[in-house]
C-alpha cells in the first residue's frame, strides 16, 4: 500500500498547511469479536485555503466522511490509506465514521483472548505509525494536537487512556462509555487506550511538585505475579529523580503503567499510559539481571516523559535522539538514584554489544539517520539508534560537563515544552549551558557511519619498560572516519592473585596514531587496557601478553567494568577471526563462575555457541562442544544451590547441550530423578530443559503436548512453539515455516518464538531447501504481512547454518536482482554479512 508509506517531503507539505486544534475520538468496542466502530472529528486550520492535502487511516470500511458539513464519496476519496480533502477552508472540521480489525499482530488496537480463563483484553501500539489503525489521523510527529477519547465497552472492563479515567456512564446493557477529558498537547504516535478485563492496583507518588497517582495493570492471571512494591519503588525512585534532575515537573498528570500481552517491544511510552510485554511479570524465577533490565525498562519510559513526549522530534530523522537520550537518562538514573549502581557494567556487556554489532553490519548508519520516509523508520530501530547514540551521550556528558550538561536541558525543555524540535534547538541549548562550539562534534560523531578499532602499538626496553608507545586507531574501509576519543588506559600487575590497577591515564586520541608520552618508562604490565573505565564508542584490541593474563586471570579482576572490557575484547576479536574460538571457550570458562554482573553470565553462553558452531571449522565443532559442556556441567553443579549461577548456568547448559552427558542431566532434571540442591525446576525452566531434548530429538510432539497440557498459558503457547520449531526433522520445520510465513493467525509472540526456533544451529541439513525459499519469501513479504510480520521472519529465519561460499554467491546474486523493497533486502543483506564473517573465521580455524 503506497499510501501508508508517509515521505519526509510529504510530511513536511503538509505541517506547513495544516494546524490540528482537535481530536474527538469515539470508540466502540462491544459491536464484535473481530472488529471496533471508529468515529473521530478533526478540527484543523489551514494556511492556504482552497489547496488539498489528505488524512490517513489504514484498514477501515468506511462509512462516512464528511468535511464542513460537506459529504465525501467514501469511494471516490479514500484510497491507499489515506482520504483526499480538497477545497480546504480556513477553519474545518473532518468526521469519518469507520469500522476497523482488531489487530493480532500488535499494531494498532490488539485484542488477545487469555486461554488460562477466557477473559479478553486490548491495547493499543501505536510508534511510529499506526494510530492510523484505529481512528482517522495526520499521522506524523509535529502535527500535535489535544485528544478527547470516549469508549464504550463492556461493563465489567476497565479503560484506560493517556487522561485521568473518569466513572463509565451506563450504556446498552452490558456497557458503558467511559468519557476522557481532553488531553495534553501530543503526538498521535503516543496516544493509547488500553481496555479488558484487567487487574488493577492504585497508588501515588508524592513529589516537590505535587501528587501523581500512580496505576499498575495486568491480565487477572498474572496478578499474583504482579509484584507492585518492588515496581512502585523503582517508579518513586525515578520520578523523584528525573523530577529534580530535569527541572521540570511531569507534565501528564497521573501516570499508569500497563503490562500487556503479546507485546512486540520491551514498553512504550504512550503520554500517562505506558505499556510494556508482560513477560516483565515473571511467573518463574529470574536472575538479578532480569530486574535490572526490568528496572531500565520503567526509568527509560518514563524519561520519554520529557524527552519524546513533552518535547517531540518534529520528524523521524531525530529518532535516535529520543531513543539514546531515554537509554543514557535511564542509566544515569539507575546509577544514581537505585540499588542498580553497576548498570554501566551490564550496559558494556549487553546493549553496547549490540550497537557494536550493528555499526558493523553493511546496513549501519550515522546515529542521525536520514528517514526519508516510514519504511526507513521502521528498520533502524536498533543498536545504533539505542545503544551507540547513548554511548555519545555518555561521552558528551563527559566532555562538557554534567551539570552544564542538565543546565542545557532544562533550558530545552522550558524553552519547548509540548512542541517539536530538532536536533539543532538541544544543540544550541547545550553550547549556551556549556560555552563550547558542539557542531564539529556532532559531524565526527553523530553524521558518520562505523566503529573505530584501537590498537597499542609499543615497544619495550631490554629492562620491561616500555621504550615507546601509541594508540593506532583504525576504521573500516568503507567508513574510514577517524574520531576524537578520550580514553582511560589502564596498567594493570598481578599482586598478591589480584589483577590490580597500577596507574591510569586520561588522554585524547586523535587521528590514526596518538602518541602517549605519559607510559614512556613505565614498565610493561601484565594487562594493558585501552579504554578502561569505558568513557568512548570503540572496539579495543588486547596485546598478545594482555590477551594471555586476561584468559588465565579474568577472574583475578575485581572490577566489574574492568572485566565487561575484556570479555567485549575478547568477543570481538574472536568475530574478527583475530583469537581463536577455543581460547575464547577458555576465557569464558575460566571467568563466568565468579563473574557477578549477571547480565554478562546470562549472555556470555550465547557467544560461545555461535563462537563453536558459525566460527569454527567443522572438524573442530565436536572437540569444543565437549570442552564447553563438561564444562558448564562442572559449572551447574558446582553453583551455590539456589544461587543466581546455578539458574543462569542450568539455562546455559539447556541452551547448549548435544553431548550424551549433557542430554542425560537435562533429561533427569526434568523427569525428576536427579535434583539440584537449590535448582527449582519451575515451569519457564522446565520449557527450556524440554527444548533442549526436542532440539536433539530426546523428545517429540507426545512430551510437548503433556507440557502444554500443564501450562496452558499463553506463554505456554509461545514456549511450545519454539520447541516444535527446533525439532531435528524435516515435518517440523515444514510446520515452522507455514506458522511463521504463510499463516496469519498465529499471534505476533508465537510467530516470533517459532521463528527463533527455525535456524538452529547445528541443523544445517535440514535447512537447505530454504535458502531458496527464504528468498523467494523476501521478494514479497514486506508488501504481504506488513512491517511486524515480514521484519520477524526476516530476521529470524535466515538460514545462518548453510553457511558456504555457494550460499553466499547465491544470496549475492539475489540482492543485485532482487527487486524486494528495500527494507526486507536490508535483513537479507545482514544475513549474507553474518554468513561472509562465519566463513572467514572458520577459514582461520582450519589455518590455526
Amino acid at each position: 500500500m503506497p499510501g501508508t508509506n508517509l515521505t519526509r517531503d510529504e510530511a513536511a507539505t503538509r505541517a506547513a498547511l495544516l494546524s490540528v486544534d482537535s481530536y474527538a475520538i469515539d470508540l466502540d468496542l462491544t459491536g464484535s469479536d473481530t472488529h471496533f466502530a471508529s468515529t473521530t472529528v478533526i478540527r484543523f486550520s489551514c494556511s492556504q485555503p482552497g489547496a488539498a492535502t489528505f488524512a490517513d487511516l489504514v484498514g477501515a470500511e468506511v462509512h462516512e466522511i464528511t468535511l464542513n458539513g460537506t459529504a465525501l464519496d467514501p469511494a471516490e476519496v479514500y484510497a491507499d490509506s489515506r482520504i483526499l480533502l480538497r477545497d480546504l477552508a480556513a477553519q474545518n472540521e473532518l468526521r469519518v465514521m469507520a469500522t476497523l480489525p482488531y489487530s493480532r499482530t500488535g499494531e494498532g488496537l490488539h485484542r488477545f483472548v487469555d486461554p488460562a480463563d477466557g477473559r479478553v483484553y486490548t491495547y493499543t501500539q501505536f510508534e511510529v505509525p499506526d494510530a492510523r489503525r484505529v481512528y482517522t489521523t495526520f499521522e506524523q510527529p509535529d502535527l500535535k494536537s489535544v485528544f478527547t477519547f470516549t469508549v464504550t465497552a463492556p461493563d465489567q472492563w476497565r479503560v484506560i487512556s493517556n487522561a485521568a479515567t473518569p466513572e463509565p456512564a451506563p450504556a446498552a446493557e452490558g456497557t458503558a462509555t467511559w468519557s476522557f477529558p481532553t488531553t495534553e498537547r501530543m503526538s498521535t504516535y503516543i496516544t493509547a487506550l488500553v481496555a479488558g478485563e484487567y487487574h488493577e492496583v492504585l497508588d501515588s507518588y508524592q513529589g516537590a511538585n505535587g501528587a501523581i497517582a500512580l496505576g499498575h495493570y495486568c491480565r487477572q492471571s498474572l496478578a499474583e505475579h504482579l509484584d507492585v512494591e518492588t515496581l512502585l519503588h523503582v517508579t518513586k525512585q525515578g520520578f523523584a529523580f528525573f523530577e529534580e534532575t530535569f527541572g521540570v515537573p511531569y507534565a501528564f498528570g497521573k501516570y499508569d503503567q500497563l503490562y500487556v500481552p503479546e507485546y512486540n517491544m520491551g514498553a512504550m511510552e504512550n503520554a500517562g499510559a505506558v505499556t510494556f510485554r508482560d513477560e516483565y511479570l515473571p511467573r518463574s524465577r529470574q536472575t538479578h539481571s532480569f530486574y535490572q533490565q526490568r528496572a531500565n525498562t520503567i526509568l527509560h519510559e518514563m524519561a520519554h516523559m520529557w524527552f519524546g513526549d513533552l518535547v517531540t522530534m518534529k520528524w523521524w530523522d531525530d529518532l535516535w535522539l529520543n531513543e539514546s537520550f531515554a537509554e543514557w537518562a535511564s542509566h544515569h538514573a539507575m546509577a544514581s538514584a537505585t540499588e542498580y549502581t553497576e548498570v554501566w557494567t551490564a550496559f558494556t556487556n549487553a546493549r553496547k554489544n549490540w550497537a557494536y554489532r550493528q555499526d558493523q553490519l553493511p546496513s549501519t548508519h550515522p546515529i542521525a539517520a536520514d528517514n526519508h520516509d516510514l519504511e526507513a523508520v521502521e528498520v533502524n530501530f536498533d543498536g545504533i539508534t539505542y545503544a551507540k547514540g547513548a554511548s555519545t551521550l555518555k561521552q558528551l556528558v563527559a566532555w562538557v560537563g554534567l551539570e552544564e550538561f542538565l543546565a542545557g536541558l532544562r533550558a530545552y525543555f522550558t524553552e519547548h515544552a509540548f512542541g517539536n524540535t530538532e536536533f539543532a534547538d538541544l544543540l544550541r541549548a547545550l553550547e549556551a549551558s556549556s560555552g563550547r562550539e558542539l557542531a564539529g562534534w556532532a559531524d565526527e560523531w553523530l553524521k558518520t557511519s562505523g566503529v573505530n578499532v584501537l590498537s597499542p602499538e609499543f615497544t619495550i626496553s631490554d629492562g620491561g619498560a616500555y621504550e615507546t608507545f601509541a594508540v593506532h586507531q583504525g576504521a573500516a574501509s568503507e567508513f574510514p572516519t577517524l574520531r576524537r576519543h578520550r580514553i582511560g588506559i589502564g596498567l594493570y600487575d598481578l599482586t598478591g592473585g589480584a589483577l590490580t590497577l597500577r596507574e591510569r591515564v586520561e588522554v585524547d586520541v586523535r587521528g590514526e596514531l596518538t602518541v602517549i608520552e605519559e607510559l614512556v618508562g613505565e614498565a610493561q604490565p601484565d594487562l594493558l587496557l585501552l579504554n578502561d573505565g569505558d568513557l568512548t564508542y570503540a572496539k579495543i584490541r588486547l596485546d598478545e601478553r594482555s590477551l594471555a593474563t586476561a584468559v588465565a586471570h579474568i577472574q583475578d579482576s575485581p572490577d566489574s567494568l574492568t572485566r565487561a572490557l575484556l570479555w567485549g575484547a575478547a568477543w570481538d576479536m574472536t568475530r574478527d577471526a583475530q583469537m581463536p574460538v577455543a581460547t575464547f571457550v577458555d576465557l569464558v570458562l575460566a571467568g563466568i563462575g565468579t563473574e557477578t554482573d549477571l547480565t554478562a553470565v546470562g549472555r556470555l553462553p550465547a557467544s560461545v555457541r555461535a563462537a563453536i558452531e558459525l566460527y569454527t571449522e567443522p572438524a573442530r565443532r565436536d572437540g569444543l562442544r565437549e570442552t564447553w559442556e563438561s564444562g558448564l556441567r562442572d559449572l551447574l553443579t558446582g553453583a551455590e544451590p539456589g544461587s543466581d549461577h546455578q539458574l543462569a548456568f542450568a539455562r546455559a547448559l539447556a541452551g547448549a547441550a548435544q553431548t550424551p552427558a549433557s542430554l542425560d542431566l537435562i533429561s533427569a532434571l526434568l523427569d525428576g530423578s536427579t535434583a539440584l540442591d537449590g535448582l527449582t525446576v519451575d515451569t519457564d525452566l522446565r520449557w527450556a530443559l524440554l527444548t533442549a531434548l526436542t532440539r536433539t530429538g530426546r523428545a517429540g510432539e507426545e512430551q510437548i503436548a503433556a507440557e502444554l497440557e500443564r501450562d496452558n498459558t499463553i506463554s505456554g503457547q509461545e514456549r511450545a512453539g519454539m520447541a516444535r520449531a527446533v525439532r531435528p526433522d524435516a515435518a517440523a520445520k515444514a510446520q515452522a515455516w507455514r506458522d511463521a510465513v504463510e499463516r496469519d493467525d498465529v499471534a505476533n509472540e508465537t510467530q516470533r518464538q517459532t521463528a527463533l526456533g527455525f535456524a538452529t544451529l547445528g541443523q544445517a541439513d535440514l535447512l537447505a531447501p530454504y535458502l531458496e525459499k527464504y528468498l523467494t519469501m523476501a521478494e514479497s513479504i514486506w508488501e504481504d504481512k506488513g512491517v511486524q510480520r515480514a521484519s520477524t521472519a526476516l530476521t529470524y529465519m535466515f538460514p545462518l547454518p548453510l553457511a558456504s561460499a555457494e550460499a553466499v554467491d547465491r544470496v549475492t546474486q539475489w540482492l543485485a536482482t532482487s527487486s524486494a523493497n528495500p527494507a526486507a533486502k536490508r535483513y537479507v543483506r545482514e544475513g549474507l554479512d553474518d554468513m561472509q564473517r562465519a566463513l572467514t573465521a572458520q577459514e582461520r580455524s582450519r589455518r590455526s
